[in-house]
């Protein structure tokens, strides 16, 4: 399945072929479009502080109990 297929960055770091982009939807609707993307399999969240959504973001991922996440979100 594509969902578990990944790419090895140079570093040797491994990250998800496909992931859900965030850029366009809205921090009040983030949260549960993320965490139904995760439901689904997915296992990359894209977002960056330009989409003005990243709060979202992170309450998906403390709802999702998902420490990398909450690493990089904060």
């Amino acid at each position: 399945m594509i969902l578990q297929e990944t790419y090895t960055l140079s570093n040797g770091v491994r990250i998800p072929k496909v992931g859900l982009g965030t850029w366009l939807i809205p921090d009040d609707k983030v949260t549960e479009a993320s965490s139904e993307a995760i439901a689904a399999g997915y296992r990359h969240i894209d977002t960056a502080q330009a989409y003005e959504n990243e709060e979202g973001v992170g309450k998906m991922a403390k709802d999702e109990d998902m420490e990398f996440l909450k690493t990089i979100a904060g």
